[in-house]
């Protein structure tokens, strides 16, 4: 918890105070009360500018020089290429052809190089690997990396500082650096409080790699919720099997179906990735009933083309 308080001092110059909502008309169609910490009002759209810029400013000067270089399908692409801006340093961006090309284009503006790749997890660390090879940056990764995860934790610790008796706190997990943040920050601040993970029903490898007791990879499966294809890494996985009570899941209509709700009935607008846990809630209500809920509400970084309810186009 100390990395995590450590962090908050170190980028609060930079990133928002979150504000946490409520919404009555929620609450009644869930049967609980629920607390939604919105990083969706973050800075780059999105809470993974805590890790990233606490990552950055973590940085010797030598470090710094040389730049930095990830993979990312987009929200810590466009942390990191802002992190860095901040700082005054080169960013390297390897994102997958699939990605979000509003999220292609936030990276760009915010002054990374961006480096395309199949939509592969493998295609992924092989593309970084050249990237680092060519340019020499240090590689800040999208969630193995323990100052991300410190960074990611203090949105929570946020939210129990604002919100001292919740019962339960879910947040999505693809890489699970979010979730094993939160599962720190919970445990220390409100140890009597659940936390649980929330991922799409067709991209549960993390659910799949708790039951196991092993990382099971992502297939890099097909998900509107495209920000949580990932697959855990060896430290947040060590992370959440201490802390983490259960992961839950929530199919693609169910998803789109809360991501819809929270548009319509809170006037906000988030991603699909962020509107997971609510489905994941509303698919599950005897585990709710009458509970005090915290759900992190991730980013609000859409492609307004794309949007789930539309009708496909070819």
């Amino acid at each position: 918890m100390g990395d995590i308080r450590d962090a908050a001092m170190r980028i609060q110059a930079f990133v928002h105070r979150t504000p946490v909502l409520e919404c009555r008309t929620i609450d009644r169609m869930v049967g609980a009360r629920i607390f939604f910490k919105c990083e969706n009002f973050q800075k780059a759209g999105a809470f993974k500018i805590r890790g990233a810029a606490n990552a950055v400013f973590s940085l010797t000067e030598e470090e710094a020089n040389r730049g930095v270089a990830t993979h990312s399908s987009g929200n810590h692409a466009a942390a990191l290429a802002l992190a860095a801006r901040w700082r005054g340093i080169a960013a390297h961006v390897v994102m997958p052809e699939g990605s979000s090309p509003a999220k292609q284009k936030a990276v760009a503006e915010y002054g990374a190089s961006v480096v395309l790749c199949e939509a592969t997890l493998e295609a992924r660390e092989r593309g970084l690997r050249d990237l680092v090879e060519r340019t020499g940056a240090v590689v800040i990764h999208p969630y193995n990396d323990a100052k991300v995860i410190a960074g990611q934790g203090t949105a929570a610790m946020e939210l129990c500082e604002e919100i001292p008796d919740l019962e339960a706190v879910l947040v999505p997990v693809g890489g699970g650096g979010l979730l094993a943040g939160t599962s720190i920050a919970v445990s220390a601040l409100c140890p009597g409080t659940s936390v649980m993970g929330a991922e799409p029903e067709v991209a549960d490898d993390a659910r799949r790699s708790l039951e196991a007791g092993r990382i099971i990879p992502s297939t890099y499966p097909a998900t509107i919720a495209d920000g949580l294809r990932s697959s855990l890494g060896d430290l947040t996985f060590s992370i959440i099997r201490k802390h983490v009570e259960g992961i839950l899941t929530a199919g693609e209509v169910s998803i789109a179906h809360a991501m819809r709700i929270i548009w319509e009935r809170m006037k906000i607008v988030v991603e699909p990735s962020a509107a997971v846990p609510l489905a994941a809630v509303m698919s599950n209500p005897a585990l709710f009933s009458g509970r005090r809920v915290g759900i992190i509400l991730s980013g609000g970084n859409v492609d307004l083309e794309r949007l789930p309810w539309l009708p496909r186009t070819r």
